[in-house]
């Protein structure tokens, strides 16, 4: 696979009137074309943070980070973010929920109208598009949010905790829907989470974090790709295997925190 995405020696520092917080220290890594990837690490350590960067929403104070063989210096239509919540106004249809992003970039096309209806029609929400948010189940919704993400067509998808706010039913069944949509689409895939199970279930790699300032660890290959939806995959022998090495990890990292305390 080509690479897509990469970190060079990457340090990000806050500024305040208080003085200088290192917030990531020499983060390097890259991510292939089509890989879905997960980010995990203690609590506070800098994941989301991570995916500012990404999406050239925060600057890195030195380093370079490189999409697509450029520079990453600004917000792009190459880069869709999915949040934690769904966002989906409750005023506006299913439809007008899910074409918001055309009507703000002015990009209302028949192409691009033509490709969020066989989105829409392909994920099982076509019979819906008329419908409100509040008239959807919460996996239903996350689809649409989805589905709102990629109707820009673009090149790495970054999801923040986008299952946080689901019960743990529901967390399971959008979860087999997401990698299968995002598989189905053939796009390269960010998510951060704070479930080890949901990382190793999801993902190709998982790049675990240290305490802030974040480094990387260590990376993990699940070797469950073909194993089937994220919900099989936790019946792999390999599944408990690599729970148990990551938790260890993020745990000795925020015992280590507790102790400087």
């Amino acid at each position: 696979m080509n690479e897509i995405l990469r970190f060079e020696h990457v340090f990000l520092n806050y500024h305040s009137l208080q003085g200088e917080t290192p917030a990531i220290s020499d983060l390097s890594f890259s991510v292939r074309e089509g890989e879905f990837v997960s980010v995990i690490g203690p609590s506070g350590c800098g994941k989301t943070t991570l995916l500012s960067l990404i999406s050239g929403l925060m600057p890195a104070s030195s380093g370079k980070i490189v999409l697509d063989g450029d520079p990453v210096t600004k917000p792009s239509a190459s880069i869709s973010y999915m949040l934690q919540r769904d966002q989906l106004f409750p005023w506006r249809s299913i439809y007008k929920n899910v074409t918001l992003g055309l009507e703000i970039k002015h990009i209302k096309t028949p192409d691009h109208l033509a490709r969020i209806e066989d989105l829409l029609k392909k994920y099982g929400l076509w019979e819906f598009r008329n419908a409100r948010p509040r008239q959807l189940s919460g996996g239903m919704r996350q689809r649409a949010a989805l589905i709102r993400t990629l109707a820009l067509d673009p090149r790495i998808l970054l999801l923040d905790e986008p299952f946080s706010a689901l019960d743990y039913q529901t967390r399971l069944s959008v979860c087999d829907d997401v990698a299968a949509i995002i598989a189905s689409e053939q796009k390269t895939a960010v998510l951060v989470t704070h479930d080890i199970s949901e990382a190793i279930s999801m993902s190709d790699r998982i790049f675990v974090l240290s305490r802030r300032p974040a480094t990387l660890k260590n990376i993990y290959e699940t070797g469950l790709k073909d194993f089937g939806p994220p919900l099989k995959r936790r019946e792999h022998p390999s599944f408990p295997v690599l729970f148990e090495k990551i938790y260890r990890e993020i745990r000795d990292d925020e015992t280590k925190e507790k102790a400087k305390l």
